[in-house]
């Protein structure tokens, strides 16, 4: 397959995802930006992979949840969510607010896990499929905090800093700001954004290490959400507390956890000696 091949294909998966109802074919060859025949021609090789269903009715297109079970599959193999999830659901009970959970992949924020504290009154209930905007958010700071600085205005410009977006009235514009910002959070120890990516929003969020002491490599994000009417000034350094004992909490476990995902089952050694005379 051509590489301009495997870009339509995956165009057209992009297309695809969030669609809460299945897609007709001109609508995802418009959204593709592809020609009606060569999408026909990608769907049904993707309807025969078992990747694309098709409405018997409509003849409308939606993802299988193949797509979706590899993708837990790929998480649960990769460190998360079990590790993480007790310590995710023990921080939102605590703050009874909502929070994420966020891994680093290259030079992204991935959401991976949340957990909802608020049991009553306004409730935050985000998008997990939602791009994290690293200048916007209080997770993506607290990770370009972490960094040096140069390298931090380098990945923030190339994610998108100098262009435009409908972002709330505090949200970060310039590199000048953004470098502003990043002192801050590095002297308070947590981020921050209030009104930024989202109007109405407050969040706190700290970076967590993939193991224990400054030197361990920044694995990824925690954060506190919430309405900013329920999250202000007088809550920060409390909330901000509790998520750097969750964020201590989980980088104990994270080398713990990659080792467990190496090592041979103790049964499957007893089943086959030679095997686990070789471990």
């Amino acid at each position: 397959m051509t590489v301009s091949a495997v870009e339509r294909c995956i165009g057209l998966i992009e297309a695809l995802t969030g669609a809460v109802e299945p897609v007709s074919l001109s609508e995802l060859a418009d959204r593709a930006g592809l020609p009606a025949s060569a999408a026909h021609r990608i769907l049904t090789t993707l309807s025969e992979r078992g990747w694309v269903v098709q409405d018997p009715a409509s003849q409308n297109y939606a993802l299988s949840l193949r797509l979706s079970t590899l993708a837990f599959r790929n998480l649960d193999a990769r460190l998360a969510p079990d590790i993480v999830q007790t310590a995710l659901d023990g921080l939102a009970a605590r703050t009874r607010e909502y929070c994420r959970f966020a891994v680093l992949e290259g030079e992204n924020l991935i959401w991976v896990a949340r957990a909802q504290g608020a049991t009553a009154g306004l409730r935050y209930d985000p998008d997990m499929g939602q791009e994290i905007v690293l200048h916007a958010t209080a997770n993506g700071k607290a990770w370009l905090a972490a960094l040096e600085e140069n390298e931090a205005l380098r990945i923030a410009c190339a994610r998108g800093l100098d262009r435009p977006a409908d972002f709330g009235p505090n949200c970060v514009r310039t590199v000048d700001e953004l470098r502003a910002h990043l002192n801050e959070t590095r002297r308070r120890g947590y981020a921050l954004a209030v009104d930024e990516a989202e109007i109405g929003t407050a969040a706190i969020a700290v970076a967590f290490r993939a193991g224990e002491g400054p030197d361990a490599p920044v694995a990824g994000t925690i954060s506190v959400a919430g309405p900013r009417l329920r999250i202000g000034p007088e809550r920060y350094e409390t909330l901000a507390a509790e998520l750097a004992r969750t964020a201590e909490q989980i980088s104990a476990m994270w080398p713990l956890r990659r080792r467990q995902r190496h090592r041979r089952p103790f049964a499957a050694s007893l089943a086959d000696p030679v095997a686990g005379a070789a471990s």
